[in-house]
């Protein structure tokens, strides 16, 4: 069987976690191009011996022979790549979001559908190991119906505020993992949001026009809700837990730390903090993201995050930014209409 042909797009963070794991863990792929806008970046490409590397997306989709395009791109482009890999063919995975807008990411999904590729995006919590449990303990009916979802997202320390002013803001940028993982533990569709946000961490992002902090309540569509907190600094480190509580009882995932030993003395007990970064703590579900998106190209099966997931997803981030700016509770269907 020949190996399918795999070219990556962005080599930042999160390109090369995936260009290392194309490379290094899935014999059935080969990664025959890199392109990043950075001269630079092709040192990355000399490293895992990729033998092409351009500067711009069209050179990448004019190689000879690419069955699939992984995009990990700044997202201000993604949409436009999305469209381009789609008409020329290409199976396609795209980190997340697809657009900050919603009706660009309606458009971009009519041409993938039009064009019979896959899309998968890349919502990579999905694919964590202790996630991947609590999902399969909900499916099996060991915590009964579900009642109430519980998630803490914070980061270690915020971004740059030049970051922020182009991420989409907190609930596009970051809350988005957590609205999709909501929906995902569940099974359940989002039917209100309600948001409450503040700026405590950073006085310029405030001045950037976002926030820093928030509370999100989710109702989903039996009334059954979630409830999401965030903070853009937790001085201790990546806090990155999940709970769902149902009428069988109650099932927990808490933080990944670098060992588990704990030290007791006549002064107290210690022990390590939480892994630092979302690249040590998700480690594990990038690699498994990119397996089953590989897994789904080899057997022809569906993707298993597809772009309605990123479209309602979205939808819910605006949600909860309308709730903070109006105060009040928002109908999914506010946004979606």
């Amino acid at each position: 069987m020949s190996k399918i042909k795999v070219a990556v797009a962005g080599l930042g963070r999160i390109g090369k976690i995936h260009l290392k794991n194309l490379c290094r863990n899935f014999p059935e792929i080969e990664v025959v191009a890199v392109m990043d806008v950075l001269d630079e970046s092709k040192k990355i490409a000399d490293e895992f011996n990729v033998p092409v590397f351009v500067k711009s997306f069209d050179e990448l989709l004019a190689i000879e022979g690419v069955d699939a395009v992984v995009i990990c791109s700044p997202t201000d482009t993604h949409a436009d790549y999305v469209v381009k890999a789609a008409n020329a063919g290409k199976q396609i995975f795209c980190e997340k979001p697809l657009d900050l807008s919603l009706d660009r990411v309606k458009e971009v999904l009519e041409i993938v559908e039009k064009s019979a590729v896959k899309l998968m995006l890349g919502f990579n919590r999905r694919f964590d190991p202790e996630f991947k449990k609590i999902k399969q303990l909900v499916e099996d009916d060991a915590i009964g119906d579900v009642q109430i979802v519980k998630i803490t997202s914070r980061d270690p320390g915020p971004p740059p505020v030049s970051y922020i002013k182009v991420s989409g803001g907190l609930f596009l940028d970051m809350t988005i993992h957590d609205f999709d993982m909501a929906r995902y533990i569940s099974g359940k569709s989002v039917k209100e949001v309600f948001a409450k946000g503040a700026v405590m961490v950073d006085p310029g992002i405030g001045e950037a026009g976002d926030i820093d902090t928030a509370i999100i309540t989710l109702t989903f569509e039996d009334d059954s809700m979630a409830v999401i907190d965030n903070s853009r600094k937790a001085v201790y480190g990546y806090d990155q837990r999940l709970e769902v509580f149902g009428s069988k009882g109650m099932a927990q995932a808490e933080n990944n730390f670098p060992n588990h030993h704990k030290l007791y003395t006549e002064t107290g007990i210690s022990g390590d903090l939480p892994l630092h970064f979302f690249l040590e703590r998700y480690d594990a579900s990038y690699n498994r993201e990119m397996s089953e998106f590989i897994e789904a190209l080899v057997s022809g099966s569906e993707m298993p995050v597809g772009g309605n997931d990123g479209l309602l997803s979205i939808a819910i981030g605006l949600a909860a930014k309308k709730s903070v700016a109006e105060g009040r509770p928002v109908k999914l269907t506010e946004i979606l209409n």
